[in-house]
């Protein structure tokens, strides 16, 4: 899936589970229904959607990490942006490495001009296993904006299975 493609050229072959992100019990059969999902606050209709078992039998993976992904679609039928998400469903063994996601990203779109920041732990957050991560950096190319949220944390009340560890990108189209 290409950034600018109009979503009519996307195949439906490889992919399953089309729904709208804001009301994932709305399914669509194929692309061609994303006017279905309302727009956002910045005007795209996100659709969520997954790999097909049949052509990736390991289910949806990005980068070796269960992952959940969403369409940006803008009003014009473009594919304007798409986000990617580590999997908080993921089995103990694979979520616990999600943050480590966020430094792949980084390292595909080059080590250079990122701008980030990270956040001092709150009271109600602690280091999982002595690490606490609650970053956030961004990167403009000539065509893209990226955004790259990674956190590790765990709540004092949680058990020590239970814990915050996630990555979330989103790439977004900048011109036309």
């Amino acid at each position: 899936i290409r950034l600018g493609t109009p979503v009519t050229d996307l195949p439906d072959a490889g992919y399953v589970n089309f729904a709208c992100a804001s009301d994932p019990g709305k399914t669509l059969t194929t692309w061609l229904g994303w006017r279905d999902c309302p727009a956002d606050a910045l005007g795209f209709h996100a659709i969520k959607f997954g790999y097909d078992p049949v052509t990736s039998p390991d289910g949806t993976i990005v980068a070796g990490h269960p992952a959940v992904l969403t369409l940006l679609v803008d009003n014009a039928g473009t594919v304007s942006g798409l986000r990617i998400e580590t999997d908080p469903k993921a089995r103990l063994y694979l979520r616990k490495k999600a943050f480590l996601f966020g430094i792949q990203v980084r390292s595909r779109y080059g080590l250079d001009d990122w701008s980030c920041t990270q956040a001092q732990p709150n009271a109600g957050e602690q280091p999982v296993g002595g690490v606490y991560v609650k970053e956030r950096c961004t990167k403009t190319t000539h065509d893209r904006s990226i955004v790259v949220e990674r956190n590790l944390f765990r709540r004092p009340d949680q058990d020590m299975k239970n814990f915050v560890d996630e990555t979330r990108m989103t790439i977004l189209r900048t011109k036309d």
